[in-house]
């Protein structure tokens, strides 16, 4: 009788961790749909010809992130392509980050994700609840990025914004490209664009690479990198906040 019980006792606690899980949300709550965002707004991320990261992979990935203004303003429509990928290191991941990829271009210094509702980021975003994860967790929310061939993919974001105030605002933010492990590979800047414009993939200059000391794929472990995000851990938070004013 008494292992029976337990055996209950424990299904229940097991259960209960389950939904817990799967009800994560932001301290702030989970993220607000926006809306009045500038038809014809665009904003584009285009990665730079050298990666950030050190190691032994065959130049640097290729590709950008390209947003515009959902239909009737209501959120944002993306579009996503990827190519050159890494053979090793995959799922790959991509996300928007709070903060904007200085002159030297460190990709470190682009801090956490975009999280205004503070929600972090474990566990793992579940991509059946969008709203619950962090607004710059794309490939969290839409998709990893498996294997090395080409990617590309279209999808719609209720909860990231192009109006300039707006805490869910990205125009002046960035893209980071990660391995699995959240080891970053390279980073943009977005750039907006005028609505009369006539192509949303312009050319133009990158940030200078700066110098990483990694030196092989980092296919197990966070590594270094990844001590630097956790060195950060306040940063999210305080942005968040500021975000909200």
């Amino acid at each position: 009788m008494r292992v029976l019980n337990l055996i209950t006792l424990s299904a229940i606690g097991t259960s209960s961790v389950f939904a817990q899980s799967n009800n994560v949300t932001g301290k702030l709550g989970d993220a607000p749909a926006t809306s009045g965002n500038p038809a014809g707004k665009i904003a584009i991320a285009t990665l730079p010809e050298d990666a950030f990261w050190g190691g032994s992979i065959n130049g640097n990935v290729r590709g950008h992130v390209a947003a515009t203004s959902g239909v009737d303003g209501n959120g944002i429509d993306y579009e996503v392509s990827f190519s050159n990928l890494p053979t090793e290191g995959g799922p790959f991941i991509y996300h928007i980050h709070v903060a904007p990829v200085p002159s030297d271009g460190n990709c470190t210094s682009t801090l956490a994700h975009l999280d205004q509702t503070i929600r972090g980021e474990d566990p793992a975003c579940d991509p059946a609840r969008p709203a619950s994860c962090q607004q710059g967790d794309l490939s969290g929310k839409y998709g990893k990025i498996n294997g090395s061939a080409p990617f590309a993919a279209k999808f719609h974001d209720p909860y990231t914004s192009l109006v300039e105030g707006d805490g869910a605002y990205f125009g002046n933010r960035s893209l980071v490209f990660h391995f699995n492990n959240k080891t970053r590979i390279s980073c943009a800047n977005f750039s907006v664009l005028s609505s009369n414009t006539t192509s949303p993939y312009p050319t133009g200059s990158s940030p200078a690479k700066s110098s990483p000391t990694a030196s092989t794929i980092p296919v197990t472990g966070a590594g270094a990198a990844l001590g630097v995000v956790r060195n950060l851990a306040f940063a999210p938070v305080v942005v968040a906040f500021f975000a909200l004013l």
